[in-house]
């Protein structure tokens, strides 16, 4: 194994620093005895509750929709893949505000499809359904990313043998591709359900903040920064551990998945 230059650990370290010292000064504030205290007042838990409830939702649809679509955008090999695996890209790097104003005005109770189910008594912004889709929205490509990745580079001999002695490509998908990158879907989905956590911006844009319906753990988090900053606290340091576990799973998916 190729050593790295002397010179690269200085940018190393700064970089580790730039990354942990913040999130070391984040629980050295906190009050741990207090926490267990913290959490059993009824916004909290109205905001932990609302937020498993709605990641669990959002990290299901994101499966349902973004297992089949890695799927297509591995294998295919049309005009319109580059473009398609652009637009689904962009929300990756989208600010999570300017997601929540396009679904706002895409889905909201004045926009272009939002007023049509308005029509019918259909309301999605400002409600829990809101949330979901929010995070499914910012979360769908850190499955799809991944995933399709994991598929272009596994070994399609395996399914033009399963071609060649009668499966169909639903029966190949099934028993065949989605086998042999499992790794990639446990640890893609880790990712999503932990973006779905952390999103904040798309979600008091599009869904706002109400208690129970709407206020997440992050919105709750910057509603008490100054108000009630031992409760702010205590939630954040619940998303950190959440977060830090969700993407320690991942990256040993991942170590898995490339050694395998």
């Amino acid at each position: 194994m190729t050593r790295p230059p002397a010179w690269a650990w200085a940018p190393f370290a700064l970089a580790l620093g730039i990354l942990v010292i913040p999130l070391a000064g984040l629980l050295a504030t906190v009050s741990w005895s207090q926490i267990p205290e913290l959490l059993a007042r009824p916004t909290a838990r109205d905001a932990l509750g609302l937020s498993i409830r709605t990641c669990l939702a959002s990290t299901v649809v994101v499966m349902l929709l973004g297992i089949p679509a890695a799927h297509i955008l591995a294998r295919s090999r049309a005009w319109w893949t580059p473009w398609a695996r652009t637009l689904v890209t962009v929300p990756m790097v989208l600010p999570p505000v300017v997601a929540g104003m396009a679904l706002l005005v895409t889905l909201g109770r004045r926009g272009l499809i939002g007023e049509k189910l308005d029509a019918f008594g259909l309301q999605i912004g400002f409600t829990t359904i809101a949330v979901v889709i929010a995070q499914v929205f910012v979360s769908l490509p850190f499955l799809i990313v991944a995933l399709e990745g994991a598929i272009r580079a596994s070994d399609r001999r395996l399914e033009r043998a399963a071609a060649l002695l009668g499966a169909g490509p639903t029966r190949t998908f099934l028993q065949v591709t989605l086998p042999t990158v499992l790794p990639a879907i446990a640890s893609g989905t880790a990712l999503a359900f932990a973006r779905s956590l952390g999103e904040f911006g798309a979600t008091i844009t599009f869904a706002g903040s109400l208690q129970g319906v709407t206020r997440t753990v992050p919105l709750e988090i910057y509603l008490l920064r100054e108000s009630d900053s031992e409760l702010s606290m205590a939630l954040a340091v619940i998303l950190l551990g959440v977060a830090a576990v969700v993407v320690g799973i991942s990256m040993r998916l991942q170590v898995r998945s490339s050694h395998d």
